[in-house]
């Protein structure tokens, strides 16, 4: 079993930023990647398609030998990754990309935290609730930004339309004064440099990949299920293709 792939899966190529942390941190393990390009965006989706597109994936990479899924998706992470862990429990293991970042900030102690996301991310509170168990003397704001992951898939990066949208977001008052921002949304690593820019690089702008990934790679090593055959074989698909 050691030897099967990581399946991971998002609403479309966001979860790939997630993917390509992986292949750094654990360039000897395979991955098959599902990106649910049909059903994108899934932030303006019910929580109840979500669970059940969700479902659906999972099934999908089982069948594909996943050894552990990652829900390389905050939409769905915050609105499926219970049933998931109940549906599917007895057969693999699941890890999602909010809790690792809630227990990231938990060891910073920063006085105040915003975070940006997709309107299902945000409405559902996840962040908001677990981070104040975590850390109850942590302000946190939070913020949806649904224009940001069609902005991404449609290619407008390093431009003036998307320099012009990140500043309308980004300028709320709400978000005055805080030290660290959460980019709760896969696809937003894609524009990190961006928001930094904006922040004149003074706030900490934190994205799950490289947490979620670390995660990732204990939980392999204390389930003994790091790749040891020496063989990778990557796959990626996605649930429709319009060229």
């Amino acid at each position: 079993m050691k030897n099967q792939p990581i399946g991971i899966f998002d609403s479309g190529v966001g979860g790939l930023t997630v993917a390509q942390a992986i292949k750094q941190i654990l360039p000897g393990e395979s991955v098959v990647y599902f990106g649910d390009t049909a059903h994108l965006p899934y932030g303006d989706k019910s929580a109840e398609s979500i669970r059940y597109y969700s479902g659906k994936i999972t099934e999908f990479l089982i069948g594909h030998d996943s050894k552990i899924v990652l829900v390389a998706c905050n939409s769905a992470s915050a609105s499926a990754f219970d049933t998931l862990k109940e549906e599917f429990r007895e057969k693999l293991i699941l890890i999602d990309v909010i809790d690792p970042v809630v227990n990231y900030l938990s060891t910073r102690k920063f006085g105040k935290v915003g975070i940006i996301g997709t309107k299902r991310t945000i409405s559902s509170g996840t962040y908001d609730h677990k981070l104040k168990v975590k850390s109850p003397d942590t302000e946190v704001v939070s913020m949806a930004t649904p224009l940001l992951v069609p902005m991404i898939e449609e290619g407008f990066i390093f431009d003036d339309i998307s320099n012009a949208i990140i500043r309308t977001y980004l300028s709320n008052e709400m978000l005055s004064g805080i030290q660290a921002l959460v980019l709760g949304c896969t696809h937003y690593p894609i524009i990190k440099n961006q928001i930094s820019r904006f922040f004149n690089f003074n706030v900490e702008v934190i994205d799950s990949a490289r947490i979620v990934s670390l995660v990732l790679k204990e939980t392999l090593e204390k389930n003994d299920l790091l790749n040891d055959s020496g063989k990778v074989n990557d796959r990626f698909y996605v649930s429709d293709y319009t060229p």
